[in-house]
Protein backbone atom coordinates (compact mmCIF):
# COMPACT_ATOMS: atom_id res chain seq x y z
CA UNK A 1 0.00 0.00 0.00
CA UNK A 2 1.05 3.58 -0.57
CA UNK A 3 2.62 5.51 2.25
CA UNK A 4 0.88 8.73 3.26
CA UNK A 5 2.89 11.69 4.48
CA UNK A 6 1.60 14.42 6.76
CA UNK A 7 2.92 17.68 5.31
CA UNK A 8 3.99 18.98 8.71
CA UNK A 9 6.29 16.04 9.38
CA UNK A 10 9.97 16.16 8.58
CA UNK A 11 11.15 14.32 5.52
CA UNK A 12 13.54 11.41 5.93
CA UNK A 13 17.14 12.41 6.55
CA UNK A 14 18.41 11.25 3.15
CA UNK A 15 15.88 13.37 1.30
CA UNK A 16 15.69 16.48 3.43
CA UNK A 17 18.24 18.26 1.33
CA UNK A 18 16.52 17.48 -1.93
CA UNK A 19 12.83 18.00 -1.23
CA UNK A 20 11.59 21.02 0.74
CA UNK A 21 8.42 20.82 2.81
CA UNK A 22 5.72 22.17 0.48
CA UNK A 23 3.40 25.02 1.34
CA UNK A 24 -0.25 24.11 1.74
CA UNK A 25 -2.85 25.33 -0.72
CA UNK A 26 -5.43 27.77 0.67
CA UNK A 27 -9.03 26.64 1.25
CA UNK A 28 -11.14 29.37 -0.34
CA UNK A 29 -13.98 27.87 -2.40
CA UNK A 30 -17.27 26.15 -1.65
CA UNK A 31 -19.81 24.21 -3.72
CA UNK A 32 -20.78 27.20 -5.88
CA UNK A 33 -17.22 28.28 -6.64
CA UNK A 34 -16.09 24.70 -7.16
CA UNK A 35 -19.02 23.97 -9.47
CA UNK A 36 -18.38 27.12 -11.51
CA UNK A 37 -14.72 26.24 -11.92
CA UNK A 38 -15.42 22.59 -12.70
CA UNK A 39 -18.27 23.39 -15.09
CA UNK A 40 -15.92 25.74 -16.89
CA UNK A 41 -13.42 22.89 -17.14
CA UNK A 42 -16.16 20.62 -18.49
CA UNK A 43 -16.81 23.71 -20.69
CA UNK A 44 -20.14 22.51 -22.09
CA UNK A 45 -20.38 25.21 -24.78
CA UNK A 46 -16.88 24.90 -26.17
CA UNK A 47 -17.16 21.11 -26.03
CA UNK A 48 -20.46 21.35 -27.88
CA UNK A 49 -19.10 23.60 -30.60
CA UNK A 50 -15.57 22.21 -30.94
CA UNK A 51 -15.68 18.48 -30.21
CA UNK A 52 -19.30 17.43 -30.84
CA UNK A 53 -19.13 18.32 -34.58
CA UNK A 54 -16.64 15.46 -34.98
CA UNK A 55 -19.22 13.08 -33.54
CA UNK A 56 -21.89 14.41 -35.91
CA UNK A 57 -19.53 13.52 -38.78
CA UNK A 58 -19.13 9.88 -37.67
CA UNK A 59 -22.41 9.19 -35.86
CA UNK A 60 -24.95 11.44 -37.58
CA UNK A 61 -28.21 11.55 -35.66
CA UNK A 62 -26.78 8.81 -33.40
CA UNK A 63 -24.66 11.40 -31.57
CA UNK A 64 -27.42 12.15 -29.07
CA UNK A 65 -28.09 8.48 -28.26
CA UNK A 66 -24.38 7.79 -27.88
CA UNK A 67 -24.12 10.71 -25.47
CA UNK A 68 -27.07 9.39 -23.45
CA UNK A 69 -25.26 6.06 -23.04
CA UNK A 70 -22.11 7.97 -22.07
CA UNK A 71 -24.09 9.96 -19.47
CA UNK A 72 -25.27 6.71 -17.87
CA UNK A 73 -21.66 5.52 -17.68
CA UNK A 74 -20.59 8.91 -16.32
CA UNK A 75 -23.15 8.72 -13.49
CA UNK A 76 -21.39 5.57 -12.34
CA UNK A 77 -18.03 7.29 -12.81
CA UNK A 78 -19.28 10.27 -10.77
CA UNK A 79 -20.29 7.93 -7.94
CA UNK A 80 -16.76 6.51 -7.90
CA UNK A 81 -15.13 9.94 -7.94
CA UNK A 82 -17.46 11.25 -5.24
CA UNK A 83 -16.70 8.43 -2.85
CA UNK A 84 -12.96 8.38 -3.53
CA UNK A 85 -12.70 12.17 -3.56
CA UNK A 86 -14.14 12.41 -0.06
CA UNK A 87 -12.09 9.47 1.15
CA UNK A 88 -8.79 10.80 -0.27
CA UNK A 89 -9.19 14.58 -0.82
CA UNK A 90 -5.91 15.48 -2.51
CA UNK A 91 -4.85 17.88 -5.27
CA UNK A 92 -3.36 14.82 -6.95
CA UNK A 93 -6.88 13.73 -7.89
CA UNK A 94 -7.05 10.30 -9.47
CA UNK A 95 -3.47 9.26 -8.81
CA UNK A 96 -3.73 10.04 -5.09
CA UNK A 97 -7.01 8.14 -4.80
CA UNK A 98 -5.89 5.10 -6.79
CA UNK A 99 -2.35 5.05 -5.39
CA UNK A 100 -3.53 5.21 -1.79
CA UNK A 101 -6.04 2.38 -2.25
CA UNK A 102 -4.38 0.00 -4.72
CA UNK A 103 -0.66 0.73 -4.53
CA UNK A 104 1.99 3.06 -5.84
CA UNK A 105 2.52 1.51 -9.26
CA UNK A 106 -1.16 1.65 -10.23
CA UNK A 107 -1.24 5.21 -8.89
CA UNK A 108 1.69 6.05 -11.15
CA UNK A 109 -0.01 4.58 -14.23
CA UNK A 110 -3.13 6.59 -13.40
CA UNK A 111 -1.03 9.73 -13.08
CA UNK A 112 0.31 9.14 -16.59
CA UNK A 113 -3.21 8.79 -18.04
CA UNK A 114 -4.23 11.97 -16.23
CA UNK A 115 -1.09 13.71 -17.47
CA UNK A 116 -1.96 12.80 -21.07
CA UNK A 117 -5.39 14.36 -20.60
CA UNK A 118 -3.93 17.33 -18.71
CA UNK A 119 -1.53 18.18 -21.51
CA UNK A 120 -3.74 17.45 -24.53
CA UNK A 121 -7.29 18.59 -23.75
CA UNK A 122 -6.59 22.35 -23.35
CA UNK A 123 -4.96 22.71 -26.80
CA UNK A 124 -7.77 20.66 -28.39
CA UNK A 125 -10.28 23.15 -27.04
CA UNK A 126 -8.08 26.17 -27.85
CA UNK A 127 -7.76 25.08 -31.49
CA UNK A 128 -11.45 25.81 -32.02
CA UNK A 129 -11.10 29.51 -31.21
CA UNK A 130 -10.15 30.75 -34.69
CA UNK A 131 -13.23 29.26 -36.34
CA UNK A 132 -15.53 31.26 -34.08
CA UNK A 133 -13.52 34.48 -34.26
CA UNK A 134 -13.81 34.40 -38.06
CA UNK A 135 -16.53 37.12 -38.12
CA UNK A 136 -14.00 39.66 -36.83
CA UNK A 137 -10.58 38.20 -37.68
CA UNK A 138 -9.10 35.57 -39.99
CA UNK A 139 -6.31 33.86 -38.04
CA UNK A 140 -4.58 30.51 -38.55
CA UNK A 141 -6.25 28.07 -36.10
CA UNK A 142 -2.92 26.74 -34.81
CA UNK A 143 -1.55 30.22 -34.16
CA UNK A 144 -4.79 31.30 -32.51
CA UNK A 145 -4.87 28.15 -30.38
CA UNK A 146 -1.32 28.75 -29.19
CA UNK A 147 -2.17 32.38 -28.33
CA UNK A 148 -5.20 31.24 -26.31
CA UNK A 149 -3.05 28.76 -24.40
CA UNK A 150 -0.53 31.47 -23.53
CA UNK A 151 -3.33 33.81 -22.40
CA UNK A 152 -4.80 31.03 -20.27
CA UNK A 153 -1.38 30.46 -18.72
CA UNK A 154 -1.11 34.12 -17.68
CA UNK A 155 -4.62 34.04 -16.20
CA UNK A 156 -3.82 30.79 -14.40
CA UNK A 157 -1.13 32.57 -12.40
CA UNK A 158 -3.75 34.72 -10.64
CA UNK A 159 -5.67 34.11 -7.41
CA UNK A 160 -8.07 31.13 -7.58
CA UNK A 161 -11.03 33.04 -6.12
CA UNK A 162 -10.61 35.80 -8.71
CA UNK A 163 -10.55 33.23 -11.49
CA UNK A 164 -13.72 31.61 -10.11
CA UNK A 165 -15.62 34.88 -10.67
CA UNK A 166 -14.07 35.51 -14.09
CA UNK A 167 -14.86 32.01 -15.32
CA UNK A 168 -18.34 32.23 -13.78
CA UNK A 169 -19.13 35.29 -15.92
CA UNK A 170 -17.87 33.53 -19.04
CA UNK A 171 -19.92 30.47 -18.11
CA UNK A 172 -23.10 32.56 -18.22
CA UNK A 173 -22.26 33.49 -21.81
CA UNK A 174 -21.70 29.80 -22.60
CA UNK A 175 -25.11 28.81 -21.28
CA UNK A 176 -26.76 31.70 -23.16
CA UNK A 177 -25.18 30.55 -26.42
CA UNK A 178 -26.35 26.98 -25.84
CA UNK A 179 -29.87 28.21 -25.02
CA UNK A 180 -30.08 30.28 -28.23
CA UNK A 181 -28.89 27.35 -30.34
CA UNK A 182 -31.43 25.06 -28.65
CA UNK A 183 -34.37 27.39 -29.27
CA UNK A 184 -33.39 27.95 -32.90
CA UNK A 185 -32.82 24.26 -33.55
CA UNK A 186 -36.11 23.10 -32.07
CA UNK A 187 -38.04 25.87 -33.85
CA UNK A 188 -36.59 24.85 -37.24
CA UNK A 189 -36.91 21.07 -36.91
CA UNK A 190 -36.49 19.25 -40.24
CA UNK A 191 -36.86 15.65 -39.06
CA UNK A 192 -38.91 13.67 -36.50
CA UNK A 193 -37.67 12.78 -33.03
CA UNK A 194 -37.67 9.11 -34.06
CA UNK A 195 -34.25 9.60 -35.71
CA UNK A 196 -32.81 9.91 -32.20
CA UNK A 197 -33.70 6.28 -31.47
CA UNK A 198 -33.18 4.99 -35.02
CA UNK A 199 -30.05 6.93 -35.98
CA UNK A 200 -28.91 7.56 -39.53
CA UNK A 201 -26.04 9.45 -41.13
CA UNK A 202 -25.27 10.96 -44.51
CA UNK A 203 -24.77 8.18 -47.05
CA UNK A 204 -23.72 10.48 -49.88
CA UNK A 205 -25.64 11.66 -52.96
CA UNK A 206 -28.61 12.70 -50.83
CA UNK A 207 -29.11 9.27 -49.25
CA UNK A 208 -29.02 8.15 -45.63
CA UNK A 209 -27.30 5.17 -44.03
CA UNK A 210 -28.10 3.53 -40.68
CA UNK A 211 -25.69 4.01 -37.78
CA UNK A 212 -24.78 0.55 -36.44
CA UNK A 213 -24.32 -0.41 -32.81
CA UNK A 214 -20.65 -1.10 -33.48
CA UNK A 215 -20.09 2.45 -34.74
CA UNK A 216 -21.82 3.84 -31.66
CA UNK A 217 -19.68 1.73 -29.33
CA UNK A 218 -16.57 3.02 -31.06
CA UNK A 219 -17.91 6.56 -30.60
CA UNK A 220 -18.35 6.07 -26.85
CA UNK A 221 -14.74 7.00 -26.11
CA UNK A 222 -15.26 10.36 -27.83
CA UNK A 223 -18.57 10.76 -25.97
CA UNK A 224 -16.84 10.16 -22.64
CA UNK A 225 -14.28 12.77 -23.69
CA UNK A 226 -17.10 15.23 -24.48
CA UNK A 227 -18.51 14.82 -20.97
CA UNK A 228 -15.12 14.61 -19.28
CA UNK A 229 -14.39 17.43 -16.87
CA UNK A 230 -16.90 16.89 -14.06
CA UNK A 231 -14.36 14.64 -12.35
CA UNK A 232 -11.78 17.42 -12.11
CA UNK A 233 -13.53 18.72 -9.01
CA UNK A 234 -11.30 16.33 -7.06
CA UNK A 235 -8.22 18.32 -8.18
CA UNK A 236 -9.57 21.25 -6.17
CA UNK A 237 -10.33 19.22 -3.03
CA UNK A 238 -7.44 20.75 -1.08
CA UNK A 239 -8.77 24.22 -1.85
CA UNK A 240 -12.40 23.44 -1.00
CA UNK A 241 -13.95 24.30 2.32
CA UNK A 242 -15.26 21.17 4.08
CA UNK A 243 -14.21 18.79 1.26
CA UNK A 244 -16.04 15.81 2.80
CA UNK A 245 -19.31 17.47 1.72
CA UNK A 246 -18.19 19.81 -1.03
CA UNK A 247 -16.36 17.35 -3.33
CA UNK A 248 -19.27 14.94 -3.85
CA UNK A 249 -21.77 17.73 -4.35
CA UNK A 250 -19.53 19.49 -6.82
CA UNK A 251 -18.87 16.34 -8.88
CA UNK A 252 -22.56 15.39 -9.10
CA UNK A 253 -23.88 18.91 -9.71
CA UNK A 254 -21.30 19.50 -12.42
CA UNK A 255 -22.16 16.29 -14.25
CA UNK A 256 -25.90 16.97 -14.10
CA UNK A 257 -25.71 20.59 -15.26
CA UNK A 258 -22.99 19.96 -17.82
CA UNK A 259 -24.78 16.98 -19.38
CA UNK A 260 -28.00 18.99 -19.70
CA UNK A 261 -26.24 21.99 -21.25
CA UNK A 262 -24.65 19.70 -23.84
CA UNK A 263 -27.49 17.27 -24.50
CA UNK A 264 -30.34 19.73 -25.12
CA UNK A 265 -28.61 21.65 -27.95
CA UNK A 266 -27.27 18.39 -29.43
CA UNK A 267 -30.84 17.15 -29.79
CA UNK A 268 -31.95 20.54 -31.16
CA UNK A 269 -29.14 20.61 -33.74
CA UNK A 270 -29.87 17.00 -34.73
CA UNK A 271 -33.51 17.79 -35.44
CA UNK A 272 -32.93 21.26 -36.90
CA UNK A 273 -30.03 20.65 -39.31
CA UNK A 274 -31.30 21.32 -42.85
CA UNK A 275 -29.85 18.02 -44.12
CA UNK A 276 -27.80 15.05 -42.97
CA UNK A 277 -24.92 16.40 -45.02
CA UNK A 278 -25.10 19.72 -43.14
CA UNK A 279 -25.30 17.89 -39.82
CA UNK A 280 -22.24 15.80 -40.69
CA UNK A 281 -20.36 18.95 -41.68
CA UNK A 282 -20.72 20.19 -38.12
CA UNK A 283 -20.81 23.91 -39.00
CA UNK A 284 -23.02 24.90 -36.08
CA UNK A 285 -22.37 28.62 -36.48
CA UNK A 286 -23.44 28.33 -40.13
CA UNK A 287 -26.66 26.57 -39.09
CA UNK A 288 -27.40 29.33 -36.60
CA UNK A 289 -27.08 31.92 -39.37
CA UNK A 290 -29.44 29.90 -41.57
CA UNK A 291 -31.96 29.67 -38.73
CA UNK A 292 -31.74 33.35 -37.82
CA UNK A 293 -29.50 36.08 -39.25
CA UNK A 294 -25.87 37.12 -39.38
CA UNK A 295 -26.11 39.24 -36.23
CA UNK A 296 -27.26 36.31 -34.09
CA UNK A 297 -24.67 34.09 -35.78
CA UNK A 298 -21.92 36.56 -34.94
CA UNK A 299 -23.08 36.79 -31.30
CA UNK A 300 -23.05 33.01 -30.97
CA UNK A 301 -19.61 32.76 -32.58
CA UNK A 302 -18.11 35.35 -30.22
CA UNK A 303 -19.77 33.77 -27.19
CA UNK A 304 -18.29 30.42 -28.19
CA UNK A 305 -14.85 31.97 -28.62
CA UNK A 306 -15.07 33.41 -25.09
CA UNK A 307 -16.23 30.02 -23.81
CA UNK A 308 -13.18 28.38 -25.34
CA UNK A 309 -10.84 30.92 -23.76
CA UNK A 310 -12.65 30.41 -20.45
CA UNK A 311 -12.22 26.64 -20.71
CA UNK A 312 -8.52 26.96 -21.44
CA UNK A 313 -8.05 29.19 -18.39
CA UNK A 314 -9.79 26.78 -16.03
CA UNK A 315 -8.07 23.71 -17.47
CA UNK A 316 -4.67 25.30 -16.98
CA UNK A 317 -5.64 26.21 -13.38
CA UNK A 318 -6.89 22.76 -12.47
CA UNK A 319 -4.29 20.78 -14.37
CA UNK A 320 -1.42 22.70 -12.81
CA UNK A 321 -2.58 21.33 -9.44
CA UNK A 322 -1.86 17.82 -10.67
CA UNK A 323 1.75 18.68 -11.45
CA UNK A 324 2.03 20.58 -8.16
CA UNK A 325 0.85 17.53 -6.23
CA UNK A 326 3.20 15.20 -8.12
CA UNK A 327 6.18 17.38 -7.19
CA UNK A 328 5.04 17.56 -3.58
CA UNK A 329 4.99 13.78 -3.63
CA UNK A 330 8.63 13.71 -4.81
CA UNK A 331 7.96 12.28 -8.25
CA UNK A 332 10.76 13.92 -10.20
CA UNK A 333 14.45 14.71 -9.69
CA UNK A 334 14.96 17.20 -6.83
CA UNK A 335 15.34 20.39 -8.92
CA UNK A 336 12.12 19.63 -10.80
CA UNK A 337 10.26 18.89 -7.56
CA UNK A 338 11.38 22.20 -6.06
CA UNK A 339 10.26 24.10 -9.13
CA UNK A 340 6.85 22.50 -9.63
CA UNK A 341 5.91 22.75 -5.93
CA UNK A 342 6.76 26.47 -5.74
CA UNK A 343 3.81 28.73 -4.90
CA UNK A 344 3.48 32.37 -5.88
CA UNK A 345 3.93 34.61 -2.83
CA UNK A 346 1.36 37.08 -4.14
CA UNK A 347 -1.38 34.82 -5.52
CA UNK A 348 -0.71 31.45 -3.85
CA UNK A 349 -0.82 29.62 -7.19
CA UNK A 350 1.69 26.94 -8.27
CA UNK A 351 3.19 29.25 -10.86
CA UNK A 352 5.88 27.02 -12.37
CA UNK A 353 3.45 24.09 -12.61
CA UNK A 354 1.05 26.46 -14.37
CA UNK A 355 3.73 27.37 -16.91
CA UNK A 356 4.58 23.66 -17.34
CA UNK A 357 0.98 22.97 -18.39
CA UNK A 358 0.32 26.07 -20.47
CA UNK A 359 3.47 26.50 -22.54
CA UNK A 360 3.68 22.89 -23.86
CA UNK A 361 -0.05 23.16 -24.54
CA UNK A 362 0.67 26.04 -26.89
CA UNK A 363 3.19 23.82 -28.73
CA UNK A 364 0.68 20.94 -29.00
CA UNK A 365 -1.65 23.23 -30.96
CA UNK A 366 0.56 22.43 -33.96
CA UNK A 367 -0.10 18.65 -33.73
CA UNK A 368 -2.94 17.17 -35.90
CA UNK A 369 -6.16 17.50 -33.92
CA UNK A 370 -7.46 14.03 -34.92
CA UNK A 371 -4.46 12.46 -33.22
CA UNK A 372 -5.01 14.56 -30.10
CA UNK A 373 -8.70 13.61 -29.95
CA UNK A 374 -8.11 9.88 -30.40
CA UNK A 375 -5.35 9.57 -27.82
CA UNK A 376 -7.31 11.60 -25.28
CA UNK A 377 -10.39 9.40 -25.70
CA UNK A 378 -8.32 6.29 -24.96
CA UNK A 379 -6.62 7.95 -21.97
CA UNK A 380 -9.93 9.08 -20.47
CA UNK A 381 -11.43 5.58 -20.72
CA UNK A 382 -8.28 4.05 -19.19
CA UNK A 383 -8.28 6.65 -16.42
CA UNK A 384 -11.87 5.90 -15.52
CA UNK A 385 -11.11 2.16 -15.51
CA UNK A 386 -8.33 2.64 -12.94
CA UNK A 387 -10.59 4.81 -10.77
CA UNK A 388 -13.27 2.11 -10.94
CA UNK A 389 -10.77 -0.47 -9.67
CA UNK A 390 -9.93 1.83 -6.76
CA UNK A 391 -13.64 2.21 -5.99
CA UNK A 392 -13.89 -1.57 -5.68
CA UNK A 393 -11.05 -1.45 -3.15
CA UNK A 394 -12.35 1.57 -1.22
CA UNK A 395 -14.20 -0.33 1.50
CA UNK A 396 -11.49 -2.57 2.85
CA UNK A 397 -8.94 -2.25 5.63
CA UNK A 398 -8.92 1.02 7.61
CA UNK A 399 -11.36 2.63 5.18
CA UNK A 400 -14.12 0.08 5.68
CA UNK A 401 -15.67 1.64 8.78
CA UNK A 402 -15.21 5.29 7.87
CA UNK A 403 -18.45 7.12 8.69
CA UNK A 404 -17.34 10.56 7.43
CA UNK A 405 -17.18 9.57 3.75
CA UNK A 406 -19.82 9.88 1.02
CA UNK A 407 -20.77 6.36 -0.08
CA UNK A 408 -22.15 5.46 -3.51
CA UNK A 409 -25.36 3.45 -3.83
CA UNK A 410 -25.34 -0.12 -5.19
CA UNK A 411 -21.68 -0.78 -4.40
CA UNK A 412 -19.96 -2.97 -5.69
CA UNK A 413 -22.37 -3.57 -8.60
CA UNK A 414 -21.97 -0.05 -10.04
CA UNK A 415 -18.14 -0.03 -10.28
CA UNK A 416 -18.01 -3.68 -11.43
CA UNK A 417 -20.40 -3.12 -14.34
CA UNK A 418 -18.69 0.16 -15.19
CA UNK A 419 -15.30 -1.55 -15.38
CA UNK A 420 -16.61 -4.14 -17.85
CA UNK A 421 -18.16 -1.40 -20.01
CA UNK A 422 -14.96 0.67 -20.06
CA UNK A 423 -12.80 -2.30 -21.05
CA UNK A 424 -15.23 -3.02 -23.87
CA UNK A 425 -15.04 0.60 -25.05
CA UNK A 426 -11.23 0.44 -25.07
CA UNK A 427 -11.22 -2.68 -27.25
CA UNK A 428 -13.20 -0.82 -29.91
CA UNK A 429 -10.75 2.07 -30.40
CA UNK A 430 -8.39 2.47 -33.35
CA UNK A 431 -5.07 0.66 -33.23
CA UNK A 432 -2.98 3.82 -33.69
CA UNK A 433 -4.62 5.61 -30.75
CA UNK A 434 -4.16 2.55 -28.54
CA UNK A 435 -0.52 2.17 -29.60
CA UNK A 436 0.34 5.82 -28.89
CA UNK A 437 -1.28 5.73 -25.46
CA UNK A 438 0.24 2.35 -24.63
CA UNK A 439 3.69 3.54 -25.71
CA UNK A 440 3.53 6.57 -23.43
CA UNK A 441 2.38 4.31 -20.60
CA UNK A 442 5.22 1.84 -21.27
CA UNK A 443 7.85 4.59 -21.11
CA UNK A 444 6.31 5.74 -17.83
CA UNK A 445 6.47 2.19 -16.49
CA UNK A 446 10.21 2.12 -17.26
CA UNK A 447 10.63 5.41 -15.39
CA UNK A 448 8.90 3.78 -12.43
CA UNK A 449 11.06 0.66 -12.66
CA UNK A 450 14.45 2.36 -12.96
CA UNK A 451 13.96 5.66 -11.09
CA UNK A 452 10.98 5.68 -8.72
CA UNK A 453 10.99 2.12 -7.41
CA UNK A 454 14.68 2.13 -6.29
CA UNK A 455 13.90 5.36 -4.39
CA UNK A 456 10.60 4.19 -2.90
CA UNK A 457 11.52 5.39 0.60
CA UNK A 458 11.67 9.01 -0.50
CA UNK A 459 9.97 9.29 -3.92
CA UNK A 460 6.38 9.00 -5.09
CA UNK A 461 5.13 9.08 -1.50
CA UNK A 462 1.54 10.24 -1.89
CA UNK A 463 0.57 13.09 0.41
CA UNK A 464 -2.85 13.58 1.97
CA UNK A 465 -3.26 16.87 3.88
CA UNK A 466 -2.99 16.35 7.62
CA UNK A 467 -6.45 17.63 8.45
CA UNK A 468 -8.00 15.14 6.02
CA UNK A 469 -6.44 12.00 7.47
CA UNK A 470 -8.67 9.71 9.54
CA UNK A 471 -8.10 9.93 13.28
Amino acid sequence: MTEILRPAEAAPADSAATSPTPTKLTRSIGVVGGTLLTLSCLTPASTLFVIVPGSFATLGTGTALTLVIAVVLCVAVAFCYSELGTLIPSAGGEYAMVGTLTGRFSGWLVFIQALIVVMIVPPIIALGTAQYLAPIANIDPKVMGAAVMLLATVMGLLDLRANAWITGIFLVLEVMACAVVSVLGFSHAHRPASVLLHPVMDGGHGTSAPVTAGVMITGLAAALFILQGFSTAVYLSEEMENPRRTVARTVLWTLGIGAAVIMVPVVAITLGAPSLNTLGGGDIAGMVQQWSNSTVGTFISLAIALAIINAAIVMVIQNSRVLYASARDNTWPAPVNRALSSLSKRFGSPWIATLAVGVPGAVLCFVPVDTLNGVTGVAVAALYAFVTLAALAARRGPHKQRADVWRMPLWPVVPALLLVALIWVLTQQTGSDLVITASITAVAALYWLFYLRPRSATHWVITVPEEELPS
